[in-house]
């Protein structure tokens, strides 16, 4: 038996449809994918989701919180936060979703870190 693949889009963004309007630049995540709304989306209207791109995600400031060049990073939707961590740390730990690698430093006082997103 065959089966054959039927191109639908390119992938630099999906279709979604949520229950309650979200804003843009919401980060929206779905099991583990993660996408960002580039545009405000009203309650049960077809939108999309960025799901490739480099965004400026806001991340914890404060000492220790810096985050290199080319680090793998993470979305704490618990406290809508980029970070390094790939879990709470709790016990049984958490995982968090992956957005992808940072394209730049940044310092422990920056509120944002910019990441490209990969899936």
């Amino acid at each position: 038996m065959s089966f054959t693949a039927t191109f639908v889009q390119s992938g630099k963004a999906v279709d979604y449809t949520p229950t309650t309007a979200v804003a843009a630049g919401a980060v929206v995540v779905q099991g583990n994918l993660v996408g960002v709304t580039k545009e405000p989306i009203p309650a049960n209207t077809l939108g999309g989701l960025a799901v490739e791109g480099v965004f400026d995600f806001p991340k914890a400031a404060g000492a220790g919180s810096g985050i290199a060049a080319g680090t793998q990073v993470y979305w704490d939707a618990t406290d809508s936060v980029a970070t390094a961590s790939a879990n709470n740390g709790a016990t049984p730990p958490v995982a968090y979703p992956s957005l992808g690698k940072t394209v730049q430093a940044c310092a422990d006082g920056d509120a944002t870190v910019r990441v490209r997103l990969h899936q």
